[in-house]
């Protein structure tokens, strides 16, 4: 698929790559694959969509007065594709259970579908150009990312949003030439979007909302970098390893190899987990942990005394902070996601899933704030050794105050390359959300096109089976104001 990508430049190997990309010739587990994470993307947006946060960032699309063919989701609503992109984001990309690649710490497939499908739906593109767009997209951003991590997130800096553009511009780049000069606009965008990066994780620190939107910043700036290529303007096509480039102002070391190696063979989409809660998915293992020791080994949450989490050095620092200030704090909390999982069992012993909804509960219960004084985190170097690029381990000893001790090692979870959800359980996850909005038959058809979207003429056919079947847009007013003070 392509000549040999150390025959150019870093970044015009990503557009050669690109520009060779066809749906027809991806492997039947790339587009298998891309199918059901663009199922997974629908149902995280869905939830997305009834957030405050997303309420406001309509608000604040209104006032921009934004027209175009692109299509806002689960609306009748349409915009321009930059603004589309922005609106789809942030509903996909602002709840914490979207699809990751752990190795590369970031979140995909909010930004790159968003983007894709903002762009498909102004242009008229094919089912088939769309899936080539999102896979090149996807491959973009995971290998520019692990060409620079981990010393980018050590740097404070969160690679959705920093390296998120560049998924979107790929993508973007490949729906609009389609016939040809896809690799010099491919690397163009890149050059652009380059100058727009940005995403810092004092959040993490402080609090704030304003990651709910950092997906939401790289899929606009991805398509309007594109959009800037296709009307004249231009970017260098060494903006990542040129001396004033990218990598050298946002990493201490990076690893180009990373970012060439088995480029358009091995897929690295491959590598992206689909997520069973909302928090970090390095957290998952530890609260899958504590959901398997409350069904094999029951507990009353007052008989523990100590929680002992062993965790990679990766983990140590902003992931382990207790305390959070607010709920996006807190869904990156190890600590503190830990006792919300005890709690929820001890409320629901069936229980599987940390939703959002919990996490908000949990901020307002002193049961939980009062088992995370009891949550230690520690470094492990078994759970170290055991860590992947795919997957973050963790160990789980709860110490009762009778002495006795129960122990739990989740090596990977539910959702990652090594332990994949089923197809007819990631199926029904999504009827279970979507069912919400749409008709049963709207939903299959959905289910339906997700595995052969090559075959579309245009994608506004999945994009129609998405609009309401009545008036309004994604949240009524009143549902807005009243989901806000909730929160407040």
């Amino acid at each position: 698929m392509g000549r040999n990508s150390t025959e150019a430049t870093p970044t015009m190997a990503l557009g050669q790559f690109a520009a060779d990309l066809q749906s027809q010739n991806l492997p039947s587990e790339v587009t298998f694959k891309l199918g059901q994470l663009f199922l997974d993307y629908l149902r995280v947006a869905s939830i997305g969509a009834r957030m405050p946060w997303s309420a406001w960032a309509s608000s604040y699309q209104s006032r921009l007065g934004g027209q175009g063919r692109s299509n806002i989701l689960f609306s009748r609503r349409t915009t321009n594709p930059v603004q589309a992109a922005f609106l789809n984001a942030t509903f996909a990309g602002s709840i914490d259970s979207d699809d990751t690649h752990v190795g590369s710490m970031l979140h995909p497939g909010a930004v790159v579908f968003s983007a894709a499908l903002a762009l498909a739906t102004d242009i008229g593109a094919s089912g088939s150009r769309f899936l080539a767009a999102v896979a090149a997209g996807y491959e973009v951003m995971i290998r520019i990312a692990l060409a620079i991590q981990p010393s980018h997130f050590q740097r404070g800096f969160q690679s959705t949003a920093t390296c998120g553009g560049f998924g979107a511009a790929a993508a973007a780049a490949v729906l609009l030439n389609a016939e040809q000069h896809v690799e010099q606009s491919v690397a163009q965008s890149l050059g652009i979007v380059a100058s727009f990066a940005g995403g810092l994780t004092q959040f993490y620190q402080s609090g704030s909302t304003v990651k709910r939107i950092h997906a939401a910043h790289a899929a606009e700036c991805g398509v309007a970098a594109a959009l800037l290529v296709s009307h004249g303007f231009s970017g260098p096509t060494d903006v990542l390893e040129g001396s004033n480039g990218f990598a050298r102002a946002y990493a201490d070391h990076s690893d180009f190899g990373l970012l060439e190696r088995a480029l358009g063979t091995n897929f690295r989409l491959m590598e992206v987990m689909v997520k069973g809660h909302a928090c970090s998915a390095r957290v998952q293992a530890a609260v899958e942990a504590i959901l398997a020791l409350a069904k094999s080994d029951p507990f009353d949450p007052s008989d523990i005394a100590s929680i002992h989490v062993g965790v990679p050095k990766v983990i140590i620092g902003r992931l382990t902070r207790p305390r959070p200030v607010d709920l996006q704090a807190a869904q990156m909390s190890l600590p503190f996601s830990v006792a919300l999982a005890v709690r929820k069992v001890s409320h629901d012993p069936g229980s599987a899933v940390l939703e959002i909804q919990d996490f908000e509960d949990g901020l307002r219960d002193n049961t939980v704030r009062a088992m995370e004084d009891r949550v230690h985190c520690e470094f492990d170097r078994e759970v170290e050794a055991r860590s992947t690029a795919e997957a973050v381990a963790a160990k789980v000893v709860m110490r009762f105050n009778s002495g006795r001790e129960t122990s739990m090692f989740v090596d990977a979870p539910l959702g990652s390359p090594s332990r994949p959800v089923s197809h007819n359980h990631q199926v029904q996850r999504f009827r279970n959300e979507l069912s919400r909005r749409l008709s049963p038959s709207a939903c299959d058809s959905l289910i339906t096109l997700s595995q052969r979207m090559g075959p579309l003429d245009s994608m506004e056919r999945i994009v129609a089976l998405l609009r309401p079947e009545g008036e309004g847009d994604v949240m009524s007013l009143d549902d807005q104001q009243d989901k806000e003070r909730e929160v407040r």
